[in-house]
C-alpha cells in the first residue's frame, strides 16, 4: 500500500510527485465532452484564436483532477476513508495542450477525529506546475485518513 496512515504524516511534509502528464487535446476534448461543458474556449480553435489566450486551454475541472489524483499513489492510496472537500481551489494560469503538468502537496495540518476513533484528518495543500515551473493550479484539500493498524 502506497499510501499513509494518519501518524506519517507531519505538518510541514511536502511531497514533490514523481508522476508527469502531458496533456493532449483528446484529453481536454474529451474531459469537457463528458462532462457536459460546452465551453468554446475549451472546444472551438477558431472561438479561442479571438480570445486573450490565442487557442483552446486545458478544462481548470481536468486540472484539478490531475493535480489530485497525481498526489494519491504517494500520499492516500489505501489509506483514505473519504476525501472531505476542497477550499481555495485557484488557476492563476492556464494550461494547454502539450504543456505538461507536475504536482507537490504539502501537510498543512492534521488532527485526530473527533467522531472516529482511529481516524485523523491531514489538509493537504496541493500545487501543480507547468513544465516551465510555473504555477498553474493550488488548493486546499481535506482528508480523512485511517490510523495505524494496532
Amino acid at each position: 500500500m502506497a499510501g499513509l496512515y494518519f501518524e506519517e504524516f507531519e505538518v510541514g511534509q511536502v511531497f514533490r510527485h514523481a508522476i508527469r502528464r502531458t496533456i493532449t487535446e483528446t484529453d481536454n476534448v474529451w474531459f469537457s465532452a463528458i462532462t457536459h461543458n460546452p465551453a468554446a474556449l475549451h472546444l472551438d480553435e477558431e472561438y479561442a484564436k479571438g480570445t486573450e489566450f490565442g487557442t483552446r486551454i486545458v478544462n481548470s475541472c481536468f486540472t484539478l483532477g490531475l493535480m489530485v489524483g497525481i498526489s494519491v499513489g504517494d500520499t492516500t492510496l489505501g489509506t483514505t476513508v473519504a476525501n472531505l472537500g476542497w477550499d481555495e481551489v485557484r488557476f492563476p494560469k492556464p494550461l494547454f495542450h502539450g504543456d505538461t503538468i507536475h504536482v507537490e502537496s504539502e501537510v498543512l495540518s492534521k488532527r485526530p477525529s473527533k467522531s472516529r476513533p482511529g481516524q485523523g484528518i491531514i489538509e493537504f495543500m496541493h500545487r501543480a506546475y507547468n513544465q516551465h515551473d510555473v504555477l498553474v493550479g493550488h488548493c486546499r484539500r481535506q482528508a480523512l485518513m485511517l490510523g495505524k493498524p494496532a
